[in-house]
């Protein structure tokens, strides 16, 4: 039986790996000396418990069916899937110490991660050859992280929780820009496992929340990046006014044409991504609303979505396919901006109404009636959000949990919903 026991180690430097000192009272293991035949005991995650192995960097897919092209990223994608294979049949403790102390491993793994084709990176006209190698790539890299997530194989093989938070944690195994990768590369078709996988990991070391507090307002910052980049500004956001010397930036029509195709990529991947870790793991709703995100984001789709829509629409393209592809990803960042809201709204507010009781079911009302009055100004925000999710049905959730403390008010901020839809 392989069980870690509790130690207090604090959190390692990046790409730092734990050492046989790390884990105090985890199971020793008698294993044979090599030179001198004789037993000896060693910790059950220890660096010489490690086969010698190297996971070679992975590749993505060649645009271009250049023959040598395809045969090198075959070859290449064939070592990763068999070494990769060859990890996933290792007992629970040599994987665990395969997957603690080899570098090349992690490496590995955060390649594909990084540069796996997305949604929207869709291989077109691709040898079937090429397509087959990815997608069983796809499979078994998931397989690993899902093995690599879960802390109890069987009754005979696990990890203490604590133990596990801290091997995860100390040795960067999962951090919050991976844990986003995960969502948006594996949430199709997996969904509910990979929700399990999410929350364990956040169950059974909670710094992943304090992690994801502190990396909330780079994604803002990511908005504020893209306004810039268009020349625009929002002042709840920003709001010192722009210095004399700073260059002067153009819209998003003015933009010369690779500008505009970055910005909507650059838009597109952020949605997506984003969208996929709140649908994946929704109780994280509560740590983005605490940086006001919603009414940030409120606010950034009002003043980037027309813009770049008009860019897109009346732009000079040559190839008519790449207008297409931008005014689909802009089309598709647009539900997802809405989708996001609906579930931070849904997290913060409609399902805590539905759990409470009479009593305590007033702060979420409230909490409801602000969150929309604040939405309210935003005008192309709040039409196409409720033409996604009818606020009505909202609304008529509110009156049968309260209906006695806000008729006035609830009726008041509908009316201001379906004026700002018809302006």
């Amino acid at each position: 039986m392989v069980v870690l026991a509790h130690s207090t180690q604090a959190r390692l430097e990046p790409h730092k790996r734990c050492t046989d000192h790390d884990y105090h009272h985890e199971l020793q293991v008698q294993e044979k000396d090599q030179a001198t035949g004789k037993l000896h005991s060693l910790p059950a995650l220890h660096p010489s418990r490690m086969a010698e192995r190297f996971f070679v960097l992975y590749r993505p897919p060649p645009k271009t069916n250049v023959p040598a092209l395809v045969e090198e990223f075959l070859e290449r994608a064939h070592f990763i899937a068999q070494d990769l294979d060859w990890l996933l049949t290792l007992p629970h403790d040599k994987f665990w110490c395969q997957v603690i102390f080899d570098e090349t491993l992690q490496k590995c793994l955060d390649s594909y991660v990084s540069l796996a084709p997305r949604r929207f990176d869709e291989l077109v006209d691709t040898p079937t050859s090429v397509v087959q190698m990815q997608e069983c790539l796809q499979r078994r890299v998931f397989l690993v992280f899902l093995r690599m997530s879960t802390h109890k194989e069987s009754r005979e093989h696990f990890i203490t929780p604590t133990v596990y938070g801290e091997i995860v944690y100390n040795n960067f195994l999962f951090d919050i820009p991976k844990i986003l990768d995960l969502c948006v590369l594996f949430g199709k078709g997996n969904s509910s496992l990979l929700s399990k996988m999410i929350e364990n990991i956040f169950k059974q070391q909670p710094s992943y929340y304090s992690d994801l507090e502190e990396t909330v307002p780079t994604i803002l910052q990511v908005f504020n990046n893209i306004l810039g980049e268009c020349g625009l500004q929002d002042d709840r956001a920003s709001p010192e006014p722009q210095r004399l010397a700073e260059k002067i930036r153009v819209t998003p029509s003015e933009m010369p044409l690779q500008e505009l195709k970055d910005v909507v990529l650059y838009l597109c991947d952020t949605c997506t991504t984003l969208w996929a870790f709140l649908d994946i793991f929704p109780s994280s709703s509560q740590t983005f609303q605490k940086h006001n995100f919603l009414s940030r984001l409120a606010s950034f789709y009002e003043l980037v979505v027309t813009e770049l829509e008009s860019a897109v629409k009346k732009g000079k393209f040559e190839d008519r396919s790449l207008q297409m592809d931008l005014w689909r990803r802009l089309s598709h960042s647009r539900r997802k901006m809405v989708e996001i809201a609906h579930i931070l709204i849904n997290q913060t507010c409609l399902q805590p109404i539905l759990e409470s009781s009479y009593e305590t079911v007033h702060p979420f009302v409230e909490e409801f009636l602000e969150i929309f009055t604040t939405l309210l100004q935003e005008r192309r925000f709040i039409r196409d959000y409720d033409e996604m999710f009818p606020v009505d049905e909202d609304v008529s959730l509110l009156q049968q949990a309260s209906s006695t403390l806000y008729p006035f008010q609830i009726t008041y901020r509908i009316l201001n919903v379906h004026d700002s839809k018809n302006c």
